[in-house]
């Protein structure tokens, strides 16, 4: 039996705000690129799978210098690819450095989704909490959004030391949430990341999939909006 379920963070419960297509394409125009910003949506969906999938095979941060310069040129590449745009390496790297000042300054909004969502699971008793590798002040953004009612933690890769697919903040969670691996369930975007970090850990994992990325996705439940969670959780 569930009894306590955790979240992802990211294109889970939450997106950058103002929306992160508007910040690209606003990055691009500075430098004289013209681009729309309602053709990066999907393909920033498709660059952030491959931002955690290369997390998830070894954390970027702890790479050389050389090595994230690489997997920040494919992951913009991949952005402007929505919008039918090629650049050089050097120009790709510009634009980065722009996005990254616009998001710095940005903050995040839920999707309309998450509050009905977490409101039913309350009133079922279940325990719950977000589990992310972002590492911002998580509590002073959840209060901002009227999260904190209904979270009864918040666990951080900053806070346990290990990122997500690792089983530490997993474990950690199960400890904050007192349940055994088998009474918990993990709701997350990233297949890498969520669905094996989370079945690592012996937690039942289910992806959700907002922009329809993962059809071949067959073997864990998904569902593209969470309240489709109450058919899930009985």
């Amino acid at each position: 039996m569930i009894k306590a379920v955790f979240f992802d963070w990211f294109n889970t419960l939450a997106y950058y705000y103002p929306p992160r297509e508007g910040l690209h394409a606003s990055a691009c125009n500075e430098l004289g690129i013209a681009v729309e910003a309602e053709g990066l949506a999907q393909s920033l969906a498709q660059a952030d799978q491959l931002w955690f999938d290369e997390e998830a095979r070894y954390p970027i941060r702890a790479r050389t210098p050389q090595e994230q310069r690489e997997v920040y040129i494919q992951y913009e590449r991949t952005v402007l690819q929505g919008g039918g745009i090629t650049i050089d390496d050097e120009l790709l790297l510009r634009v980065i450095q722009r996005v990254w000042r616009l998001v710095e300054n940005s903050g995040f909004a839920l999707y309309d989704d998450v509050l009905p969502t977490l409101n039913m699971l309350k009133q079922r008793g279940l325990v719950m909490g977000v589990i992310s590798n972002i590492r911002k002040d998580m509590l002073d953004i959840c209060n901002e959004l009227k999260l904190i009612p209904l979270l009864d933690f918040i666990v951080t890769s900053a806070e346990v030391g290990a990122d997500k697919p690792q089983p530490a903040i997993f474990q950690a969670a199960l400890h904050r949430a007192k349940v055994t691996s088998s009474e918990a369930a993990h709701v997350g975007d990233q297949y890498s990341s969520d669905v094996i970090g989370a079945r690592g850990a012996g937690i039942k994992p289910i992806l959700i999939d907002r922009y329809h990325l993962c059809d071949e996705i067959i073997d864990c439940p998904r569902i593209s909006r969470l309240d489709e969670l109450s058919n899930i959780l009985i």
